[in-house]
């Protein structure tokens, strides 16, 4: 007799593959004029054309964009004379991995050789060798999801390693076994946890071993590789699960250390919210506030404001666990890891200031702060301001809703009494009310640290007191100098 639940499991699977396959369709008739064009020229200088990887993938997922990925058996230099007097503009950033990139009306094209890519173990470069076939091709690919392709111009779907079907139960495999893959490219560890960020899928068991057993692969692979992977899984739709898996496999102990120190040891005398725990939900409701799109900027801080407490735990005699400073520790601790993973200078700058200042807030209690107090704060933060308001609304994720709810109140009348002074004073652009060359004429010196002093005096007092009008200004500069000797 028929199982009900199987017959149930099959129809289920294959309406599923009906609706992904009904997707790829129309998002292949869409780019099919570029796409078969191409494909023709190719097929005219005796070559064959695919579409293939993420752009299979995500066509098939409905959501193809207008970057295109493209395999043949053409050798580079053959695919420069057929893409050149066709394409819009050509680029040759990759042709020593064999690739070779162009843009044609509004689609950005990457043509890649058949090739497979493997790693010495002192190499951070992988060797480029190429393939024979699309299956030679195929079989290199990171994961069966991305080792599918679409042979054009006659549209034939190739899928040696049942990647459809992983599509449709929304699960990472590798083509051949995982421990083949990781050895080839090690970054690809780091892909599992960004795919499973960024589609939300399901990382298979055996992979998820193999990715704990060879972990320290990763440390031949390029610190830049290793960032640009880090801040596509970090940019992601769902960036905690690929932070998960970096923890729980041991990556995070080579990518960001930070991250996995923040399990602190806890036990049944000194209580403390889960550091862990808690960056992760302070990252996800600062994605929740942001209004432009992914921000790179805030998530990375939201990910390392608490990084610092590891190191300025004290577990005081109340039974209570301290963590004072720690805000200026993980500033540091910023700086360098960032410096590592090697990001911009701005960038470090930025996300290392947010972090020195998540705690500022705390300061203004129940609404005391001074004007003074209300104008440095905007000071310091500069054009992060925005951000920082954020950063400090995400860090609230305590369970006590009257808690939560005063904080946010508190806030709130914060913001306003930084909108309500920017309306009268300009804060964002602070400035002494007597200028570098001012100054000088006022007091008749020309330029050296003392008209550095003076500026910065001018400048307290302008914080403190507000704008002040040109002539009480010149008596206050020409008191402070008559104190100067």
């Amino acid at each position: 007799m028929p199982n009900a639940n199987n017959d149930s499991l099959t129809q289920s699977s294959t309406n599923e593959l009906s609706t992904v396959q009904r997707r790829a369709v129309s998002e292949l008739l869409r780019v099919s004029p570029v796409a078969d064009d191409l494909a023709r020229r190719f097929q005219e200088a005796g070559f064959t054309l695919a579409l293939v990887g993420g752009s299979v993938r995500d066509a098939l997922l409905g959501r193809l964009g207008n970057d295109l990925d493209f395999t043949t058996d053409a050798r580079p230099e053959d695919v420069l004379k057929i893409v050149r007097p066709w394409a819009d503009a050509v680029w040759e950033v990759g042709i020593a991995f064999g690739t070779v990139g162009c843009r044609k009306s509004d689609f950005d094209i990457e043509v890649t050789t058949y090739r497979s890519e493997a790693y010495d173990r002192t190499s951070r470069k992988p060797e480029v060798s190429y393939g024979e076939s699309i299956e030679d091709d195929l079989v290199r690919r990171d994961f069966t999801v991305n080792a599918m392709a679409v042979a054009l111009p006659e549209k034939e779907f190739i899928d040696p390693h049942n990647g459809l079907e992983d599509l449709a139960a929304r699960v990472l495999r590798t083509p051949g076994t995982p421990e083949e893959s990781f050895s080839d490219d090690p970054l690809r560890m780091m892909r599992a946890a960004r795919f499973a960020a960024q589609l939300d899928f399901e990382v298979a068991p055996e992979v998820v071993t193999a990715m704990t057993e060879m972990s320290g692969r990763l440390e031949i692979v390029s610190a830049e590789r290793v960032r640009d992977e880090l801040n596509k899984l970090i940019l992601s739709d769902h960036p905690r699960e690929g932070l998960r898996l970096l923890v729980d496999t041991g990556l995070a102990d080579l990518v960001l250390p930070e991250l996995p120190a923040l399990r602190l040891e806890r036990d049944e005398h000194h209580r403390h919210k889960d550091v862990y725990e808690h960056t992760l939900i302070v990252l996800e409701q600062a994605i929740d506030l942001e209004e432009n799109g992914p921000d790179l900027v805030l998530r990375l801080a939201a990910l390392l404001h608490d990084i610092g407490k590891p190191k300025t735990r004290r577990f005081e005699k109340d039974g209570r666990v301290s963590f004072h400073h720690h805000e200026v520790v993980g500033a540091k601790m910023t700086k360098a890891r960032m410096a590592k993973l090697k990001y911009s200078n701005e960038l470090v700058k930025d996300v290392s200031k947010l972090v020195e200042l998540h705690l500022r807030f705390h300061g203004y209690g129940t609404g005391e702060w001074t004007d003074s107090a209300v104008r440095r704060y905007v000071r310091d933060a500069g054009p992060l301001l925005e951000r920082l308001h954020k950063l400090t609304r995400s860090d609230c994720t305590t369970r006590n809703k009257r808690k939560a709810n005063a904080l946010s109140r508190a806030y709130d009348g914060l913001e306003e009494r930084i909108a309500r002074l920017q309306e009268q004073e300009e804060l964002d652009s602070i400035r002494p009310d007597l200028d570098g060359n001012e100054i000088m004429e006022i007091l008749g010196v020309g330029p050296g640290p003392q008209i550095g002093k003076a500026y910065k005096h001018m400048l307290e007092l302008r914080l403190e007191n507000g704008p002040m009008e040109r002539d009480a200004a010149i008596a206050a500069l020409k008191e402070w100098w008559a104190t100067q000797g």
